[in-house]
Parts: C-alpha cells; sequence; structure tokens
C-alpha cells in the first residue's frame, strides 16, 4: 500500500505530469514521469476509467497498479511524480504481466531522462 504522501492527490499534479511528462507506451498501460518538480518522495497516481470495465474490475487493476507501484518505490528518485493510466486491455490481464509492464516503463522513462 501507498503511503499518502506517496500518492498525487491533486487533479492539477495528474495535469501536469500527463502534460508535461515523458510518456511510455505499454499493450495494457500509460505511464508519465516527471522528474523533479516538487521536493519529497516519489508519487505515483492512478487513473483507470469506466472503458477498463465495471467498478469490480477497475478496482482491481487499480490495486494491483498500486501493488506494483509499492514494489518500485524504493528505486524512484525522490521528486518524481508518475501516473499510470489503465488502458482497457488491462482488464483481462494477469497480475504477472501488469507487473512488468509497470517494471519495463519506469527503466526506459528513467532511462530517457
Amino acid at each position: 500500500m501507498l503511503a499518502k504522501a506517496n500518492r498525487i492527490t491533486s487533479g492539477t499534479d495528474y495535469k501536469a505530469v500527463v502534460r508535461r511528462g515523458s510518456r511510455v507506451v505499454r499493450p495494457n498501460t500509460v505511464m508519465y514521469l516527471r522528474r523533479g518538480t516538487t521536493p519529497g518522495p516519489a508519487r505515483f497516481g492512478f487513473i483507470v476509467a469506466k472503458n477498463v470495465g465495471n467498478a469490480v474490475t477497475r478496482n482491481r487493476v487499480r490495486r494491483r497498479l498500486k501493488a506494483a507501484s509499492s514494489e518500485l518505490l524504493p528505486s524512484i528518485p525522490d521528486g518524481t511524480d508518475i501516473v499510470i493510466r489503465a488502458l482497457p486491455s488491462a482488464a483481462t490481464s494477469e497480475w504477472t504481466t501488469l507487473r512488468s509492464e509497470v517494471v519495463e516503463a519506469r527503466t526506459r522513462g528513467m532511462a530517457g531522462r
């Protein structure tokens, strides 16, 4: 589980990361990364829209993405904001697939910075 300090809670922060961050597209997710915007710990945000599925499906996908993100937290530099958008195909993806996509997207996104 992500601590409150590691979550993006403001809509303006979500917009800033999505609009100004680098984007890494994978088959089931899109990850936006923006480094050095605010002092403090790394923060994550999640976008799981209704096109992913019903409420039960969306919450399952969100929980899986949060679990994958909490595993990555120690390797993310302070001040980094990351927003992960789930695509509709994430609803039928296995846990290992989603986790590997998040890890791969983070590696590619951080390498490009």
